[in-house]
């Protein structure tokens, strides 16, 4: 379910793939290595923010920017199951689900902001304001993503260890 919500989300910015897992996973971790990371895809999410905005952008529902926008998805779910130490199975699964939210969330961003601009409310005119509120629903949705996704403990000794010849 969360890899599908994760996907409709990356309907509307595709770097979102990338960035809810590896915010995900590093969340409460410390250290340069995660703070780099999550500072990266920041970087990114930010950078599409703002080019979205710019003129001359393809729709995202063009043929390859669609692909990337499904591939994006389904790498996100990947790797939030992944982080969640899911089996390959649920792995899997939660790929597809990513793809399938990403390709339904890509049309959904479309329409909506196909709305906003020929019967919305004149607040959402013109459409940088519709643009805008598509961001917060995104981002927030990414944000609740991120905050619910259990921090896997850090394994500290090894899984298995030496038994004494002396227990039994």
């Amino acid at each position: 379910m969360r890899s599908t919500v994760l996907g409709l989300a990356v309907g509307g910015r595709s770097s979102l793939g990338v960035a809810v897992p590896v915010l995900a996973a590093t969340r409460g971790r410390r250290g340069v290595g995660p703070a780099l990371l999550r500072g990266s895809v920041r970087l990114a999410v930010l950078g599409e923010l703002v080019g979205d905005k710019m003129p001359g952008i393809p729709s995202r529902t063009d043929a390859p920017v669609l692909g990337a926008r499904v591939a994006s998805g389904a790498l996100g779910g990947l790797g939030l199951a992944l982080s969640e130490g899911r089996s390959a199975a649920k792995a899997v699964l939660a790929s597809v689900a990513g793809a399938a939210g990403a390709w339904a969330g890509s049309y959904a961003g479309v329409e909506w902001r196909r709305w906003a601009a020929e019967e919305g409310p004149e607040w959402l005119q013109p459409d940088l304001r519709a643009g805008l509120v598509e961001d917060a629903v995104v981002l927030a949705t990414a944000a609740r993503i991120v905050e619910r996704t259990p921090p896997r403990p850090v394994r500290i000794t090894p899984r298995h260890t030496r038994r004494s010849p002396h227990r039994r």
